[in-house]
């Protein structure tokens, strides 16, 4: 640990003026573990980055203080209150640092609080190595991430949000709300994937993946269900007329979306809305087709039977 914060202080004197072609990006992990250390070393190549490890979260909040990061993971040992604390000091000083939230221990609030708070991204225990390693690699690549989620509203029971119309944003939102998510599998991983499905339709076929553009995202979860509501800002479609979608091919044709995919230049897929009917319990759309609902009835908890 002290030789990577002494080589970190003697390049800082040596190169007062730090410019991302003459100098390694920087990178500020705490107490790493063996899966964080392998995803790290995988995606922050050394000739581009330097990763300073540090024992706890105060080495962290000094450190930020002396000099600027471009890249902030907690360790999974401390709260996620505890992480979101560390967050509200550096946000003083580093208010556009990336900030991962790994942790132990979390709740909904905790989740909704980091998003609020400008977290990049929140990973709670047990998590996949390649899906923070994803994460980070989004982080390292966006040029302007700080105004692509805004948390318009929040209760851990209710949420509204706007969010940018591109991929790596979606991939962001997606995360959190898969946080948030306190009920058991298999309905978690079936909201999130149907909830993935919808929101990357409405960013491709309403935003056309222009980042100037925003959907608007709502999530309800009450003790019996959980609802979450997408709106583009297309023009809407009739679902009857979207032939690039595989929920409209013909028995004896069970591949025809694809060709006419082909035919418009569009990239492989149009599986999302027939997946997505098969996760959820309602897929609604509206009048005008830019705002779809999405229903998951949840099983009764023992506590309630």
């Amino acid at each position: 640990m002290f030789a990577s914060i002494q080589r970190w202080q003697s390049m800082e004197l040596a190169m007062p003026a730090r410019t991302l072609t003459t100098a390694p990006r920087l990178a500020l992990v705490v107490d790493a573990d063996a899966d964080v250390t392998g995803v790290l070393s995988s995606v922050l190549k050394s000739d581009e980055w330097d990763i300073v490890h540090v024992a706890d979260n105060q080495t962290i909040l000094k450190l930020t203080e002396r000099g600027p990061f471009d890249l902030v993971i907690t360790g999974a040992k401390t709260t996620g209150r505890e992480d979101l604390d560390l967050l509200r000091k550096i946000r003083r000083v580093r208010p556009h640092v990336r900030f991962i939230i790994l942790t132990d221990q979390s709740t909904p609030a905790d989740v909704v609080s980091a998003m609020r708070e400008g977290a990049f991204s929140f990973f709670s225990k047990p998590f996949s190595p390649a899906s923070l390693a994803e994460m980070v690699r989004i982080a390292m690549s966006e040029p302007a991430w700080d105004d692509g989620i805004e948390l318009v509203s929040a209760t851990p029971e209710w949420i509204s949000i706007i969010a940018r119309c591109d991929l790596k944003t979606a991939d962001r939102l997606v995360q959190f709300f898969n946080e948030m998510s306190d009920f058991p599998d298999p309905e978690r991983n079936d909201v999130a994937s149907a909830f993935r499905e919808m929101l990357l339709n409405a960013i491709e076929h309403g935003g056309n993946f222009d980042p100037s553009q925003y959907v608007e995202v709502a999530y309800v979860r009450t003790r019996k269900m959980v609802l979450c509501r997408i709106k583009d800002p297309g023009q809407g479609f009739s679902l009857g007329e979207i032939h690039h979608a595989a929920i409209n091919n013909p028995a004896y044709d069970p591949i025809r979306h694809a060709l006419f995919r082909e035919t418009q230049g569009l990239r492989p897929g149009g599986y999302g809305v027939l997946i997505t009917t098969h996760l959820v319990d309602e897929l609604v759309y509206s009048e005008k087709g830019n705002e779809v609902l999405l229903v998951k009835y949840l099983p009764p908890s023992p506590l309630s039977a």
